[in-house]
């Protein structure tokens, strides 16, 4: 083996600087493995060492972009991720390896805990009791609260259960008399406060919000609902 030049030393050390592999070095200089491996050891030790295998497919940004898939929820799994990571790069990329890539990222497949099923309205609430969570008793003093219901003359729209043993005939205690047209009924609507309740209001007709807005003005402007200093008001409709 002979020696290498001052100035062949001098070219690998700048390769190697550069960025390159041992092995395209090699292909380069025409000099062995071995000998740039030396060189890399003696002038070079602190330079990171190739870890062998094929390249990734996946770049950091593809990562990054598949994770952000699965949080914000347009992806359930690394199948539908890398499905997507494959439109997008126009690579085959299966799921094992999106899926190992994702653990080395500090990322693992759990199992989704079960919880009540949220819908709106439960939503809807909850954003009402966090952006009042600071309030105070006097701010809830100044709280009316509303609602309508509708008032039948006779009985109720609900199912009425009783008790009967097998073959027992029908008797005044087993039917629930009804009238023609349902007997009538009547629409009210009310309000209660800190200091009690207010007037109870006749609705004439079907309640909308042009005849609720009407009902706050003309009980308010009576000092019904809440003092002239103003308040608040909730429905519970």
């Amino acid at each position: 083996m002979h020696k290498l030049t001052t100035a062949q030393t001098l070219n690998i050390i700048t390769l190697l600087d550069s960025g390159l592999s041992g092995v395209q070095i090699s292909h380069q200089t025409g000099l062995s493995t071995a000998a740039i491996s030396r060189i890399r050891s003696e002038h070079r030790p602190d330079l990171p060492k190739s870890s062998g295998g094929r390249p990734s497919k996946l770049t950091p940004a593809n990562i990054s972009y598949a994770a952000r898939l699965i949080y914000m929820g347009k992806a359930a799994n690394t199948i539908q991720a890398s499905k997507s990571l494959s439109d997008i790069t126009n690579t085959s990329i299966s799921a094992r390896t999106l899926h190992r890539q994702l653990k080395k990222d500090g990322m693992k497949p759990v199992v989704k805990k079960k919880r009540p099923l949220l819908k709106p309205h439960h939503r809807a609430r909850r954003e009402f009791a966090e952006r009042h969570k600071e309030w105070t008793v006097e701010d809830w003093k100044r709280v009316w609260w509303s609602d309508e219901t509708k008032i039948n003359r006779l009985g109720s729209d609900g199912r009425k259960y009783v008790w009967k043993r097998e073959g027992e005939a029908l008797s005044d205690r087993l039917v629930e008399g009804t009238v023609k047209f349902g007997g009538g009924n009547l629409m009210m609507w009310g309000c209660m406060g800190w200091d009690g309740v207010g007037y109870a209001c006749k609705i004439n007709g079907k309640m909308d919000a042009e005849l609720y807005t009407q009902i706050l003005e003309e009980e308010s402007n009576l000092g019904i609902l809440w003092p002239k200093e103003g308040g608040y008001h909730f429905s519970a409709g």
